[in-house]
C-alpha cells in the first residue's frame, strides 16, 4: 500500500514539474513588445481599445469645441507668379441693390498650380571634323556635366533619388511616375544607372562620417535585419549627437563594432543587452550605457512567469524601476544637487532589490546576475552628463529603415546595400540638421556631374563631439 502510495506522489510531482515547465513555456511564447526586446510589429494581436463609458459622450472628428482654429497662413506676394487677380460686384446678388465701397478686408484664396511643361528637353550635339595629320575623326567635347549626367539632367536626377530614398518608390512606380506626369519615358535599367550615379556621388560624405564616428563622446547604436537576395544581413545604425549612419554587414558580432569603431574607442555607447555589445565592452573596457527600456521589458516578463517567487521579485524591481523613472521625469522641479543625489539614492535601492533576496529560480538568478555582473553599466548616465538612460534615439532612427524593409523586402545585390546605406545616412542626418534632404541631394548630384566634392554632412561648426580625455574602465 505505501509503495502504491509513493508511486501516486512521484507522478504528481512529475506532473506539477511538466505544468511548471508548459507555464514558462507559455509565458516565454506570450512575449511583446511591452516585456521583451521584440519590436512592435511583431505583436500579432493587440489588446482592444477601451470603449467609452455610457455617461462619456463619443468625440466627433475634426477641430474640438474651445481649441483655436488654425488656418494656413498666406504666401507673401514677391512669391506670386502673377499679380492677384480681382474679383468686384456692383450690385448686391440678392437683392440687385448697388454696393459701396467698405474698409473691411478682402477675402483671399491662393492656389498652386503645376506648370503645364513638367519637363524640358535639350539636344547637345558634337560635330566632328577630320584631322588630316592624324587622319582620324574627332568630335567637340560636350560639357562635363552632360557626359556625366546622360539622360537626366541634375534635378530630374534628384527627383528620382528622392522618390527612390525618401518615398520608397520602386521603379516601376517612378516609370509610371515619370510616364504618365512628365510625360517622359525612362526604362527601369536607366533609372537603375541613375541611382548608380548618386552612389556614387554620395560616397565621399559617407565615407567622411564612417572615419568621424570613433571620435564621438557618445553614440546610440541598434541594428535590424536586412536582406540581400533572401540571405540574412543586418543594417546597423550608429547615431551622434549631430549625424546618423547606416552600414549593412553580414555579421550581428562584435567584429563589426571593432571594425568600425576600433580597438581604442574612447566615447560611451548606448545600447541594448545584446552579446556583441557585451563582448566589446570587455575586450577593449569601452564604457556602455544599457538600455533602461529594455530592462523594464525583461523585468517585466518576469512577472508573467508562474512562479510566485518570480512574481514577487520583477514586482520589486518594477518598483524600483518606477522611483528611478519618477526622478527623471522630475528633473526640472530639482536643483542639480538635489536631483543627483535623488538618483543616486534610486540607483543605490534599486542595486538592493536587485542582488538581495534574490529567489532560487534560474530567470530571477540570471537578472540579479546581470545586476551584479554590469549594473555599473545601467547607470552610466548618472556620472556621465549628455548620456541617456534609454536607447531611444537609436530605436527612433532605424524605423525608417524598418519600414523601407518592409516595403521594398531588402535588396538584391552589394551595390544595392551601398545605396541603401548612402541614402539612409544623408536622410537621416538631413532630418537631424533640420536641412532639406532634397536640397542636399540636388547639391551633391550637381557636384558629381561637375566631377566637384559633394557638400560634407558632417556639422559646418565642428565635427561633432570629439573626446578630449581619456578613460579608464
Amino acid at each position: 500500500m505505501q509503495s502504491e502510495l509513493d508511486a501516486v506522489c512521484v507522478q504528481i510531482r512529475a506532473l506539477q514539474d511538466s505544468v511548471s515547465l508548459l507555464q514558462q513555456q507559455l509565458a516565454a511564447a506570450r512575449k511583446d513588445s511591452s516585456s521583451s526586446s521584440k519590436p512592435p510589429s511583431s505583436d500579432i494581436v493587440k489588446p482592444a481599445k477601451p470603449q467609452p463609458s455610457l455617461d462619456e459622450e463619443k468625440r466627433l472628428p475634426g477641430g474640438q469645441p474651445g481649441h483655436p482654429k488654425h488656418q494656413r497662413a498666406l504666401l507673401p506676394l514677391d512669391q506670386l507668379s502673377q499679380p492677384p487677380i480681382d474679383y468686384r460686384l456692383s450690385h448686391c446678388p440678392f437683392c440687385g441693390a448697388a454696393l459701396e465701397s467698405t474698409t473691411a478686408e478682402f477675402h483671399a484664396v491662393q492656389q498652386i498650380e503645376l506648370v503645364e511643361a513638367f519637363a524640358t528637353i535639350e539636344e547637345h550635339r558634337s560635330h566632328p571634323g577630320w584631322c588630316s595629320h592624324c587622319e582620324k575623326t574627332r568630335y567637340a567635347p560636350l560639357p562635363i556635366w552632360v557626359q556625366r549626367g546622360g539622360l537626366a539632367g541634375s534635378r530630374l536626377t534628384t527627383l528620382i533619388t528622392y522618390l527612390k530614398g525618401p518615398c520608397h518608390a520602386s521603379y516601376s512606380t517612378i516609370r509610371g511616375f515619370l510616364k504618365e506626369v512628365a510625360e517622359v519615358s525612362i526604362c527601369r535599367g536607366e533609372l537603375a544607372r541613375l541611382i548608380k550615379k548618386v552612389t556614387a556621388a554620395l560616397d565621399r560624405p559617407y565615407k567622411q562620417l564612417l572615419e568621424d564616428l570613433a571620435n564621438q563622446l557618445r553614440l546610440n547604436i541598434d541594428e535590424t535585419g536586412h536582406k540581400q537576395s533572401g540571405k540574412r544581413m543586418w543594417t546597423w545604425c550608429f547615431r551622434a549627437g549631430l549625424y546618423t549612419l547606416f552600414k549593412i554587414d553580414p555579421s550581428r558580432s562584435g567584429d563589426v563594432l571593432i571594425e568600425v569603431l576600433g580597438k581604442e574607442f574612447k566615447g560611451v555607447l548606448g545600447c541594448d543587452y545584446y552579446s556583441a555589445y557585451r563582448r566589446y565592452m570587455r575586450e577593449f573596457g569601452v564604457l556602455l550605457q544599457f538600455c533602461l527600456a529594455h530592462l523594464i521589458r525583461d523585468v517585466k516578463y518576469l512577472t508573467t512567469l508562474p512562479d510566485v517567487h518570480n512574481q514577487a521579485y520583477g514586482e520589486r524591481l518594477r518598483e524600483g524601476l518606477r522611483r528611478l523613472f519618477g526622478v527623471i521625469h522630475a528633473r526640472e522641479q530639482l536643483s542639480v544637487a538635489n536631483f543627483q543625489r535623488e538618483l543616486e539614492a534610486a540607483r543605490a535601492a534599486l542595486l538592493r532589490v536587485a542582488i538581495n533576496e534574490v529567489p532560487g529560480t534560474r530567470p530571477a538568478q540570471a537578472m540579479a546576475k546581470r545586476f551584479l555582473k554590469h549594473g555599473e553599466a545601467y547607470f552610466r548616465f548618472i556620472t556621465t552628463p549628455g548620456v541617456e538612460p534609454t536607447n531611444n534615439l537609436a530605436e527612433q532612427a532605424i524605423r525608417f529603415v524598418v519600414i523601407d524593409r518592409h516595403i521594398t523586402q531588402g535588396t538584391r545585390s552589394a551595390s544595392g546595400n551601398r545605396w541603401c546605406e548612402r541614402i539612409w545616412t544623408v536622410i537621416a542626418t538631413c532630418n537631424q540638421q533640420g536641412r532639406s534632404v532634397f536640397d542636399y541631394l540636388q547639391a551633391a548630384v550637381e557636384a558629381y556631374f561637375h566631377e566637384e566634392e559633394a557638400p560634407s554632412l558632417l556639422p559646418s561648426s565642428n565635427t561633432g563631439e570629439k573626446v578630449e580625455t581619456e578613460h579608464t574602465s
